[in-house]
């Protein structure tokens, strides 16, 4: 799975950071996807960080885009 975060949609509640910080970060008041974090959609707390963002700013696709 990839992972990414729509910054149109983000309004920077750090949500993500803090349940999944291996995967995201928080800079410039917004959540981003770490470098390498973007393949790491299949561990729980990246799925618990995409269903709980309250701004549903982060996006999980199969890869095969």
């Amino acid at each position: 799975m990839k992972v990414s975060v729509d910054r149109s949609l983000c309004y920077g509640s750090a949500e993500c950071a803090h349940r999944a910080p291996a995967v995201f970060a928080f800079e410039d008041g917004y959540g981003v996807v770490r470098p390498g974090g973007a393949g790491s959609g299949d561990e729980p707390e990246v799925r618990e960080a995409a269903e709980k963002c309250p701004s549903q700013a982060i996006t999980l696709t199969d890869g095969a885009e």
